[in-house]
């Protein structure tokens, strides 16, 4: 079945980690798709135009897609949109799975503070009042390169999609 994918994600700190994740997933299959990522000159251009139009590029972006990948990383549960993110796509009733970048090195071959769950700060419930909790898988410590797609799967049959 052909899944599409949003990334959530602090796009300046951790895009080029992003990177490497999303492209394993694609890799695997045909049948994945995600979002296509803005550049630094593209993402700046929305951001000037202020928060509606930021806003609007989330919704669209997410327009048919059945799971959020929320990429977490050291100060990824701070960001606004993120949260934003999180929250519509609950809304929405999208799969949602957190995949810890933690342990991931960077250009420069360092490695990075572990990041807080941002879906430590939610408490989000089903129609029925149900507590749901959205799953965290460690990118390193999970095998996340031949997992991701078991992963996204898993979370959109968890939402019905």
């Amino acid at each position: 079945m052909t899944r599409h994918a949003f990334f959530s994600f602090h796009f300046q700190r951790d895009i080029l980690k992003i990177g490497q994740i999303r492209n394993a997933w694609l890799i695997q299959s045909r049948d994945h798709e995600a979002q296509p990522f803005l550049d630094k000159a593209e993402w700046e251009s929305i951001k000037r135009r202020g928060d509606q139009a930021i806003q609007n590029w989330i919704d669209s972006q997410m327009k048919g897609t059945s799971v959020t990948v929320v990429l977490i990383g050291a100060e990824t549960y701070q960001r606004p949109w993120v949260k934003y993110e999180i929250q519509q796509s609950h809304k929405l009733g999208k799969g949602m799975l957190g995949i810890d970048m933690y342990g991931m090195k960077d250009l420069n071959g360092n490695y990075d503070s572990q990041g807080i769950n941002p879906f430590s700060q939610y408490t989000f419930t089903n129609s029925k009042g149900s507590t749901i909790i959205y799953p965290v898988y460690s990118w390193v410590y999970d095998n996340g390169r031949n997992n991701i797609g078991t992963w996204i799967e898993q979370a959109a049959k968890a939402a019905g999609r």
